[in-house]
């Protein structure tokens, strides 16, 4: 299985089975993450050079008008996919296999943390790695400190209150807070 075939192995939610062929392919994945991250996360850049590197940690181009404050951590980056307007505050943490999917004119507090994997519950297969995509739309915004889990879908136009956990879909036009997340208000 090549790495396109295997990326999208994931986007689908199959089980990457602990120790497996493909588990290996994770890991690999991983190293070239961690190696171009450190580029981004050591000194200075400017934002057409961040644009340049986030352009090869995700494998595709990066609209010109996407900015980021670094540091920022990955363990695959190659399932990120990033809209036009975006902006990633610093230390956020995007743990991407399953896939992540950020709208056009989002905007990403500082140490937010997006998790697009689960592991087996049984203990025996707890080094299984289970994915499952998020989707934020576009317009959102994702307080600082915020946790996404695997699976979660961000309706258009949706607030994400700073330290929320969102553990299931956030309508659009709403304001979402808390452990777990839970509806507040209306954006409108």
């Amino acid at each position: 299985m090549n790495t396109e075939e295997y990326l999208a192995y994931l986007r689908e939610g199959k089980t990457v089975s602990g120790g497996s062929d493909l588990h290996q392919i994770m890991h690999r994945l991983a190293q070239e993450a961690l190696k171009t991250t450190a580029e981004l996360n050591t000194g200075y850049h400017t934002p057409e050079e961040i644009r340049e590197i986030m352009e090869r940690l995700t494998g595709r181009p990066v609209d010109e008008s996407f900015r980021m404050f670094p540091p920022f951590y990955t363990e695959c980056g190659r399932n990120i996919y990033i809209g036009k307007n975006v902006f990633i505050n610093c230390n956020c943490h995007f743990q991407d296999q399953g896939g992540i999917y950020i709208g056009d004119g989002s905007l990403i507090g500082s140490f937010v943390m997006m998790a697009t994997i689960n592991h087996g519950k049984d203990p025996s297969r707890r080094s299984d790695n289970i994915p499952a995509p998020i989707h934020i739309g576009k317009n959102v915004w994702i307080g600082s400190h915020a946790t996404i889990l695997p699976g979660v879908t961000v309706g258009d136009n949706a607030i994400i209150a700073a330290g929320a956990v969102v553990v299931k879909d956030v309508p659009a036009d709403t304001i979402v807070g808390g452990v777990p997340a839970k509806v507040l208000k209306s954006v409108y």
